[in-house]
This record gives structure tokens, sequence and C-alpha cells, in this order.
């Protein structure tokens, strides 16, 4: 299934790269996935093998409408080939090329208490500075790690949470 979504979603993002338009293809997308994630029904009609192509091409153009023909025949192509279930793995995918290409960092703080929103800017500011990518940060309360914060930039995550340090005691004192 990665492999496949992989495929696709390379495809569409090479098109909206072709024809410039790689951020309108984004927030389609999104906005489709969003769509089938919230409305069951939905869902259950494109990812149902027992409507036809024809009855799902049909009801694909009463849902979307307009959308970039590029998005659109990406779409019915997914509905040929009976790919639509893949549709929240493609959207992530899409979502990384995308965030590589136009060199944007997503960067998730998560502490136990809320923070000073500018203590979280000044901190995107600086990861901003190392990485030269723009960064897209985001803030999030767990009281469960009990202090400290865990960051994740991109895939690298550095938890310097209390909870995760009396985790590693708590093994130590066991092993010895």
């Amino acid at each position: 299934m990665e492999e496949i979504a992989q495929v696709y979603a390379r495809a569409l993002f090479e098109v909206g790269v072709d024809q410039g338009t790689l951020e309108l293809l984004a927030q389609q997308l999104a906005q489709f996935a969003q769509a089938l994630h919230e409305n069951r029904e939905l869902a259950v009609f494109f990812f149902s093998p027992y409507f036809t192509v024809a009855e799902k091409k049909d009801g694909l153009h009463r849902v979307v409408e307009g959308a970039d023909p590029a998005f659109m025949n990406f779409l019915e192509a997914l509905t040929e080939r009976h790919r639509m279930p893949v549709i929240f793995r493609i959207r992530t995918t899409f979502e990384a090329l995308y965030a590589a290409h136009s060199q944007r960092l997503p960067v998730q703080v998560t502490s136990a208490v809320a923070l000073d929103p500018e203590v979280i800017a000044d901190l995107g500011r600086r990861i901003g500075q190392q990485t030269g990518n723009e960064i897209e940060l985001s803030s999030t309360v767990d009281p469960e790690i009990l202090g400290g914060i865990v960051l994740r930039v991109g895939n690298f995550i550095m938890d310097a949470s209390i909870r995760t340090r009396l985790e590693q005691l708590r093994r130590e004192v066991a092993q010895a």
C-alpha cells in the first residue's frame, strides 16, 4: 500500500510542479481527503466494491465541483484503478513532498503546561535559522509528560520530558 501511495502522490506532485498548481492541488487533495474522513457514507461509497466505476465517477462529479482538471483526472484514475482507499496515505506522502519542495519544516512543541507564545515563536525562529527552512510551528499541551518539552522537528524527536527521564531512571534501577 505504501508504494502505491508514493507512486500516486509523486505523480500528482509532479503534475503540480509542471503546471504551477502545486499549492492548489495540495489544498484540493487535503479538502477531498478531509471530506472522506468526516463523511462515512461518502467514504463507504468510494471505497466499496459494490458500486461500479461509472457510478463512482458520476458521484465524483456530483461531489467535487470546480476542481482543477488535473485533480479531477487524478481522482478518476484512482477510481478506475480501485485505489481510492489509499487516498489518506497519498495525502500524507504528497504533503511530505510538498513540504520538502517548499522547504517547510513542521515543528511540534509539546509541553506539560501552556508555554508563552513568544517562547514558542523564538524556538521556531532558532530552528529556522539553523535549518534554513521555513518553519510550520504548532504547539500542544500534554499534562502526561509531567514537565519539560518534547520537540518534533520533521522526523526528529527530542524528548526532554520529565516523564521520559523518570522512565529511564526506572529502567536503570531495575537493571542494577
